[in-house]
């Protein structure tokens, strides 16, 4: 997943705040794992941890790749990594947890 970078996503000092990394991890997350179980409304993140690595480099795109570790009926674990656009240092990681709602 890519986020086009602008001006409302950079804090003082002209680096991405970390909201936003912490928003785009989350979704590419709720995307990888709807790709995995389908349309499930109330599937919410229960847990999200982040670790900032390093500053991404300035006017690139971030590009998160996500790797569902567990997918369970009740649960789902994964992790993301976000880059710099044409980078191969990390500057995010996070892992996530969510629950996936009973489907009736």
């Amino acid at each position: 997943m890519t986020l086009q970078v602008g001006d409302e996503h950079l804090r003082p000092g002209g680096t991405v705040s970390g909201p936003v990394m912490m928003a785009l991890a989350d979704v590419a997350m709720y995307a990888a794992l709807l790709g995995q179980i389908g349309t499930v409304a109330l599937a919410v993140t229960t847990n999200l941890n982040i670790n900032f690595m390093q500053k991404p480099l300035p006017d690139c795109d971030l590009v998160a790749r996500c790797q569902i570790m567990k997918l369970g009926k009740r649960l789902a674990v994964g992790e993301v990594w976000i880059r710099s656009a044409g980078s191969d240092d990390v500057v995010a990681h996070s892992t996530l947890t969510y629950s996936i709602p009973e489907r009736t």
